[in-house]
């Protein structure tokens, strides 16, 4: 699928920009250029027939290194990176990525984010270097400052998740599950935006292997846009949403969810929340909401979802103090 070109500055408007068209040679071309790095995957087991991809000890602690670190090094080998560095707009953890990879490559990163993110996030990214500026109480209105941001001042302006290298870049967590993991048939996956879910999912096709996408039941955008049949705007209100809480789902990621292998899945915030203590208590990872979303799926699925099971358990950026304090 071709997508625009994203917003330049009028004196940029000439330099090459890299492909924008999501599919397997995408996902390839953006593992041989984020190879080294990143750290790749490791996969663990959890119960029979079920194991965990640990996601979360990624650089900056998601998935969504992958895809900020291909974005901004397909614009380097494009000669299209302006002075004026990067922008992104973000709940947090696409924010990270994308100062954490633009610091590797010594370019300058502004990042919006909604007033109300979490703390531990914006100090993380200021400690990777980037300008943070907190702007709304929504992801909308940090997107709106921060277009309006790249227009002023010609910053290369990147995505939380609707672009075809950011997708493609996540997808290269597929590739690794199943190196390590022979006859995979099945990952379960959270979806946002559906940046990992396109990509992922992408890839997955090319090998047979069925995706179940999973979102919180009032943090719908995949599932209310295959409802729809277009991406629609779907509230937001979920103990998931500073990293699910897309109100649009991409394009990219619809087309791929109306694939044959691709099951959506919707999971209370109750299940989310007792999925995030469970692995916690079973085996002392924690993960933030987000990534519990996915095993919730599995833990409340009335029948197996595969006999080789990959869980994305895809970040860990979040406060555990209410894991290791005692329940009521």
């Amino acid at each position: 699928m071709q997508h625009p070109p994203y917003p330049t500055h009028p004196q940029r408007a000439q330099r090459p920009h890299p492909a924008q068209q999501l599919d397997y040679a995408a996902v390839r071309a953006a593992a041989a250029r984020i190879a080294g790095g990143v750290r790749p995957v490791t996969v663990a087991p959890a119960a029979d027939g079920v194991w965990y991809a640990l996601e979360y000890l990624q650089h900056t602690g998601t998935f969504k290194a992958r895809g900020a670190r291909n974005f901004l090094a397909a614009h380097h080998e494009a000669d299209a990176l302006p002075a004026a560095g990067v922008t992104i707009a973000s709940g947090g953890n696409a924010g990270l990525a994308c100062a954490w990879a633009a610091r590797a490559l010594s370019v300058p990163a502004t990042v919006f984010l909604p007033a109300n993110a979490p703390r531990v996030k914006v100090e993380r990214l200021r400690g990777y270097g980037a300008d943070v500026r907190l702007v709304g109480d929504r992801y909308a209105e940090a997107l709106a400052a921060c277009r309006e941001f790249a227009a002023e001042s010609g910053a290369l302006s990147s995505h939380a998740y609707d672009h075809p290298l950011i997708a493609a870049g996540a997808g290269t967590l597929l590739d690794e599950i199943r190196d390590r993991l022979p006859g995979l048939d099945t990952v379960i996956l959270a979806v946002g935006g559906g940046g990992l879910f396109a990509g992922v999912a992408t890839a997955a096709r090319e090998h047979g292997v069925r995706v179940v996408a999973v979102e919180p039941e009032n943090c719908r955008a995949l599932n209310a846009a295959l409802e729809a049949g277009r991406p629609v705007d779907v509230s937001v209100d979920s103990v998931a949403a500073d990293s699910l809480g897309a109100t649009r789902v991409s394009a990219d990621a619809l087309a791929a969810a109306q694939e044959k292998n691709v099951t959506s899945v919707l999971v209370p915030d109750e299940a989310i929340t007792a999925a995030r203590r469970a692995v916690w208590e079973e085996h002392r990872i924690v993960v933030e909401a987000g990534a519990a979303t996915a095993l919730a799926a599995l833990r409340e699925a009335a029948e197996p979802m595969g006999e080789r099971v990959a869980v994305v358990l895809c970040g860990a950026n979040t406060d555990p103090r209410d894991l290791t304090e005692p329940t009521a």
